[in-house]
């Protein structure tokens, strides 16, 4: 009687496992479907991040200001600096208004350093407006604490003095101007040249101070240091809101920008004790400063 083979372990086991895969694969790809289907775990899914929004500037941040240091026991008339902001460009431009300058005020001929003695900052900026014919937002006026705060703040300058003062070189050369040392030049009454000189000092010595700063610092601090100086003033239409809305774009001009100050001096005639502008001056002004070209934003 012949004897039957014995079939080995391995030829069962094989097709037992391949048969326990399939049954596997089948099963799993219905509970997925299923899962998918009803839509369970979605909780756990990893969410695309939300794009970060990106700070624009635009033309809408551009603003003017009249700055008017006012300090009487300096014997010294008012100082009068007109700044022009442009963070869309980058740009900052201040001129220097002598407080003899004149100008048609309401159908009358009117100089700049009356209408603020008659009646405060506000005024002196309706004069500004009307001289060049412009509108000027805002003003300040600034005292000798807040004029050496924001000296302090823009970390004092180089500049080359070209002035008989006592404590100054006075040769032309430059020479590192402390708060307190800006403050005794700018309100120097005895320049060759009278008020037309001491507003060109003005503005060049504040476009200097600018362009000189530590610009990532001056924005880190911008906050603290606006609301210190704000305080310190006694007339201004300069709100929190305006600071709010624009400071952005002010960080930003200053932690991109480079050089982006400048200074201009008023063109113009003295007549007897009139200085009166050039009306090509003016006009040059607002063609190159305040049209307000359409232009893309930029970050």
């Amino acid at each position: 009687m012949a004897r039957k083979k014995k079939r080995k372990a391995g030829s069962i086991a094989v097709p037992f496992l391949i048969t326990v895969f399939v049954g596997l694969l089948i099963i799993g790809g219905i509970a997925f479907g299923l899962f998918k289907y009803f839509g369970l775990g979605r909780g756990g899914e990893l969410k695309p991040p939300t794009p970060r929004a990106v700070g624009t500037t635009t033309a809408e941040d551009n603003h003017t200001i009249l700055f008017v240091l006012d300090e009487p026991d300096k014997k010294c008339s008012s100082t009068f600096v007109l700044m022009r902001s442009r963070p869309i460009d980058k740009s900052i431009l201040f001129i220097g208004i002598p407080t003899n300058t004149v100008a048609v005020v309401d159908g009358q001929q009117q100089n700049i350093k009356s209408q603020y003695e008659r009646a405060g900052a506000a005024a002196a900026a309706k004069f500004t407006e009307a001289l060049f014919g412009v509108t000027v937002d805002r003003y300040m006026k600034v005292s000798s604490p807040a004029l050496i705060k924001i000296c302090d703040v823009l970390g004092g300058v180089s500049y080359p003095v070209k002035a008989d003062i006592a404590g100054f070189n006075g040769d032309g050369s430059d020479q590192y101007l402390n708060s307190e040392q800006i403050e005794r030049f700018v309100t120097y009454s005895l320049f060759p040249d009278g008020e037309v000189q001491r507003a060109y000092v003005a503005s060049s010595l504040l476009s200097d101070m600018i362009n000189q700063t530590d610009g990532e610092r001056f924005a880190s601090n911008l906050d603290n240091n606006f609301t210190s100086i704000i305080n310190m003033t006694t007339d201004s239409n300069i709100t929190s809101v305006d600071y709010r809305n624009r400071k952005d774009a002010i960080k930003n001009m200053f932690t991109r920008g480079s050089a982006i100050s400048s200074f201009l001096i008023m063109d113009g005639e003295q007549s007897y004790e009139d200085f009166i502008p050039s009306s090509l001056f003016i006009e040059n002004v607002k063609k190159d400063y305040f049209a307000e070209a359409p232009t893309e934003a930029a970050n």
